[in-house]
């Protein structure tokens, strides 16, 4: 029988706090959450790669892992506010590239796909395509990866994120996560542009943070950076973004993001030893000072958070 209360609620506002629930997501979706309550889902589930998680099984037939995140399709269903946004992170094998897009059909039978963003994980630039406005002095190999010995596939460097609403026709906030123009003339140029700010576009360059050790900085199996469900969440409209949250929580990175962004939060795993791992980032996160801003993301969180 589920806990009539969370595992843990810190507040991050007076009036806002994150929720860990130690539960099944779909049944508990509803039952935690009100209908229409929730205005941003984001969430990576497991793969189905045989990841070795805790308490779960990553290791399904396809058909039955399929129409488990179908009914997981139909919890968020009733949570979501009309014009509320769900972001779904999945990745896959090179030797499975179908594995994502199934997972996104299963989901599309509910939701309409409105965006596919391509979050990079590791990128090699080369100086010359840069171009000398760049100023780079040699060939740049950003983030990481993990090394792929194969005469047949390359190494995995991204993973998508799909974008789903309810009609396909929600709002977004395309500066929010925006970037300065590379050339300066283009300011002038596009009469669409808010000043040196042009949209992202649909690949996102947020690598992993070096660790140290592994069982100590990300004791989970898979896991996304805090800026990702952030960026989401201002990708939507950080202002229309009420209540967020997310069925696989983890180790917490959505709830981290939900204190940054003082935005109430409800996550959900099964296993309590992520979840206190989750919680005390939060905290953390709370007990922190602001970050600095930094570049056009940061720039514009300034000047909506003042």
């Amino acid at each position: 029988m589920a806990s009539e209360r969370p595992f843990a609620r810190i507040a991050v506002t007076p009036r806002r706090a994150v929720e860990l629930w130690c539960e099944d997501a779909i049944p508990g979706l509803p039952r935690r959450l009100p209908p229409g309550s929730v205005d941003v889902v984001v969430t990576s589930p497991p793969y189905n790669l045989g990841a070795p998680y805790g308490r779960y099984d990553d290791a399904r037939p396809r058909s039955e892992y399929l129409a488990w995140m179908a009914a997981l399709a139909g919890s968020v269903d009733r949570v979501l506010a009309d014009e509320g946004s769900f972001f779904l992170n999945v990745g896959g094998r090179p030797k499975d590239p179908w594995l994502p897009w199934d997972v996104a059909r299963a989901v599309g039978e509910r939701f309409e796909l409105q965006n596919v963003i391509h979050w990079i994980k590791s990128i090699a630039i080369d100086r010359a395509a840069a171009g000398r406005s760049a100023g780079l002095e040699r060939d740049l190999a950003l983030g990481h990866y993990k090394p792929l010995v194969s005469r047949r596939y390359v190494h995995g460097a991204h993973e998508y994120v799909f974008h789903f609403s309810r009609r396909g026709d929600v709002p977004i906030d395309r500066l929010a996560v925006g970037v300065p123009f590379q050339d300066k003339s283009n300011v002038a140029r596009w009469a669409s542009s808010a000043g040196d700010l042009r949209c992202r576009g649909n690949t996102w360059f947020l690598p992993y943070p070096t660790i140290r050790e592994r069982a100590r900085d990300r004791p989970h199996p898979a896991t996304f950076p805090p800026e990702l469900p952030e960026w989401c969440v201002r990708l939507h409209g950080q202002e229309r973004a009420g209540r967020i949250a997310d069925p696989f929580v983890g180790i917490g990175a959505t709830a981290v993001a939900a204190a940054r962004l003082g935005v109430a939060a409800a996550g959900f795993d099964l296993d309590r030893a992520y979840l206190r791992v989750a919680a005390a980032r939060v905290r953390r996160e709370v007990r922190s000072p602001p970050r600095r801003a930094e570049g056009a993301v940061g720039a514009r969180r300034s000047s909506a958070s003042a």
